[in-house]
C-alpha cells in the first residue's frame, strides 16, 4: 500500500508545482505520513486516518503563518495609469459636463477630465485625480488654503 501514498504525495506535489496557492503541498505531506504508517501496519483505516489528520493540522497551524508572507498585508503597489490616482495637477482646459471638454496635466502627462461632482472647474485650477474611468480621470477641485 506504500506505494499508493507515495504516487499520491508525487501528484500532490505536481499539483502544487503547477498552483500558487500553497495548499496542497500539505497534502503531499500527508501522504508521506500516511506512507511511513503503511510499513508499520497494512489497516487502510488507520492509514487514511494519519493521511486526513495530519493534513488538516498541517494546513490549519501553517495557514496564518504562510499568509504573512503570501499576501504581504494586502500593500498592493499602484502601477500604470494607476499611480496618478491621489496626486494633485493642474486644469488646462475647462472642464464642462455639459459640453464634454476638459483637460487636466498629471506631471508630465495631459488626461482628459470629468469633475467627480459634474461641476464646471475652470482652467488653470488644482485638481485631485480620484479615479479613472476609461480613458478619462475623475478629478475634484482642490480648495487652496487662504494665504495671510
Amino acid at each position: 500500500m506504500w506505494q499508493f501514498w507515495l504516487i499520491a504525495a508525487g501528484i500532490f506535489f505536481i499539483g502544487e508545482i503547477i498552483t500558487t496557492g500553497f495548499l496542497i503541498f500539505w497534502l503531499g505531506i500527508g501522504s508521506l505520513l500516511a506512507m511511513i504508517v503503511s510499513f508499520l501496519t497494512d489497516n487502510i483505516i488507520i492509514q487514511t486516518a494519519v493521511f486526513v489528520v495530519s493534513s488538516c493540522l498541517l494546513i490549519f497551524l501553517t495557514k496564518p503563518f504562510v499568509d504573512k508572507f503570501i499576501t504581504k498585508n494586502d500593500k498592493k503597489v499602484k502601477t500604470n495609469a494607476y499611480s496618478i490616482i491621489g496626486k494633485v495637477g493642474i486644469v488646462t482646459e475647462e472642464i464642462n459636463p455639459m459640453l464634454g471638454t476638459g483637460l487636466v496635466k498629471v506631471g508630465t502627462e495631459t488626461w482628459s477630465a470629468i469633475s467627480e461632482d459634474k461641476s464646471i472647474i475652470k482652467k488653470d485650477a488644482q485638481i485631485e485625480i480620484k479615479e479613472i474611468i476609461g480613458v478619462k480621470v475623475v478629478v475634484q477641485e482642490k480648495v487652496l488654503a487662504p494665504q495671510n
